[in-house]
């Protein structure tokens, strides 16, 4: 017998879905430039050795342990005519395009200098960050409370998000080039690839909160108490499972994708790059294919040497993982979470990527096909889970609810904001300290010693991290079945009109 509760009044038209998952196009436009560019920008473009900007992440991070709870409360608190989190996608908007410029513009300055304003500009896209993402994951949690419907959500959010991750990933740096001089660290395309995304973004924010609708609300009768949601938020097991899976999830995520970017320009055979493209028409040799027509429109085939081919060959690298991810979102998130419950899901998907990410480390540089095949498991393995996380948020605010009888949506979601703004400042400082250790020099022909480094950030120690938060998700307590049973009840309490 097929298990399924549908409150008709939590339904949520297919238009307002996926005008909400706009927003999360607009917040990655910005977080996967973050999580794949920002290392190799602070030192390749920028200027600054990457133990410096190592720690601008980190420190970055101090600042957001006082940020994010604050968002989480003020959201909470909020009264407008809109809801409590659908306003906060329209105020920050401007600000939101304008730090994200701001973190990626080259002013001419000594280093010093340049080390204080990436600090400062960093940390103030992250408080912007918060201020915007904060609000717009609660509000996820609050469009519906039906189990199918909030999966559905989630699974179309991460379609768009992976739709802007495909862009940032694999058109960056042909826009750099494009925008440029032709080259992948040049300060002219950087600024305007970026206030491109950033007036994208803009766009889509605007769009989503006049799309959204809040469904859900706290009891009538509670009262504000910070407090009381501080101390039933540490007490929620739940909870705490989820940021430390958060934490670790994202400490890979950025390790992986800072690392990734130095894999490819130092360690992969350039030669045999250019060759495993060339049999696949991406790189100028002989009739200009489909793809030749499409990298044309970016400027990146001018060039017949290899002077691109890093360009090329690491974005094209990016879009076809980026395509197997959204076909996994689109195809399987939801049947299997529905099916197997997403924490046996979740579980089992996160486990193979690990497994996957440390086959990097074993590969040949001139090994491209299979750098290629083993790109596409992984991401063919980590896609059903990427709508589940915040798809378990709103699940877990539920549970805090069920147990406790308040809710605290905005706050229960800022924690994980932040263990995800912590995972991305911790894994990129991680990429920078390790690499920096083992001789790493921006530039220059890299020591066998600091490819070493290179290639350990890029397999083993992401598998490792991506391991700690699958043992993190055996201490989830939400299956299948209490979540079936959280909904019925809270439905239940819902049509009672004294709560």
């Amino acid at each position: 017998m097929k298990e399924k509760i549908v409150n008709p009044s939590q339904k949520v038209p297919m238009m307002e879905k996926i005008g909400y998952s706009l927003g999360d196009g607009a917040a990655n436009l910005a977080f996967q430039m973050m999580m794949m560019f920002q290392m190799f920008f602070y030192t390749d473009v920028f200027g600054i050795k990457a133990t410096a900007a190592g720690t601008i992440l980190l420190m970055a991070r101090l600042i957001d342990a006082f940020v994010d709870p604050v968002v989480g409360v003020l959201a909470d608190r909020t009264q407008s005519r809109w809801g409590k989190y659908r306003p906060w996608l329209i105020w920050t908007a401007i600000p939101f395009a304008v730090f994200f410029v701001m973190a990626f513009t080259t002013p001419e300055m000594a280093e010093r200098a340049k080390i204080l304003y990436a600090g400062i500009t960093y940390t103030l896209l992250m408080a912007i960050y918060s201020f915007n993402n904060t609000p717009y994951a609660s509000l996820g949690g609050v469009m519906s409370s039906d189990i199918g419907e909030r999966t559905s959500i989630s699974t179309i959010r991460f379609l768009t998000a992976t739709i802007a991750t495909f862009v940032v990933q694999g058109l960056t740096l042909p826009l750099v080039s494009k925008f440029g001089n032709g080259e992948a660290n040049d300060t002219k395309g950087w600024f305007w690839t970026i206030v491109l995304f950033a007036g994208i973004s803009v766009v889509l924010l605007v769009i989503a909160f006049f799309s959204s609708k809040e469904r859900i609300s706290p009891p009538k009768d509670q009262k504000n108490n910070l407090k009381q949601d501080l101390k039933d938020l540490l007490a929620s097991t739940p909870w705490k499972a989820m940021f430390t899976l958060t934490l670790f999830l994202f400490v890979t995520l950025a390790l992986f994708g800072s690392a990734m970017s130095y894999y490819f320009n130092y360690y992969v055979d350039k030669q045999a790059l250019h060759n495993f493209l060339n049999n696949y028409g991406l790189v100028a040799q002989g009739e200009m294919t489909l793809w030749h027509r499409f990298l044309d429109l970016f400027g990146l085939i001018s060039k017949p040497d290899l002077s691109n081919v890093f360009a090329v060959g690491y974005s094209f690298f990016n879009m076809i993982g980026q395509l197997i991810t959204l076909a996994g979102v689109l195809l399987l998130s939801q049947p299997l979470s529905m099916r197997f419950g997403k924490k046996t899901v979740f579980i089992l998907c996160l486990g193979l990527t690990a497994l996957f990410t440390a086959m990097f480390y074993f590969v040949d540089p001139d090994q491209i096909g299979l750098i290629f095949i083993i790109n596409i498991l992984k991401n063919a393995a980590y896609a059903p889970t990427i709508p589940l996380l915040w798809a378990m948020m709103g699940d877990v605010a539920d549970f805090n609810e069920w147990k406790h009888y308040r809710r605290a949506t905005g706050f229960t979601f800022a924690g994980i904001v932040f263990a995800l703004k912590a995972g991305l400042g911790v894994g990129g400082a991680i990429c920078g300290i390790i690499i920096e250790s083992f001789g790493f020099v921006a530039n220059t022909d890299q020591t066998a010693s600091s490819i070493l480094g290179i290639r350990l950030t890029s397999s083993l120690i992401p598998a490792i991290t991506f391991a700690i938060g699958t043992i993190a998700l055996f201490f989830y307590p939400i299956t299948k079945q209490l979540n079936f049973k959280m909904q019925k009840e809270l439905d239940d309490r819902r049509q009672n009109s004294n709560y």
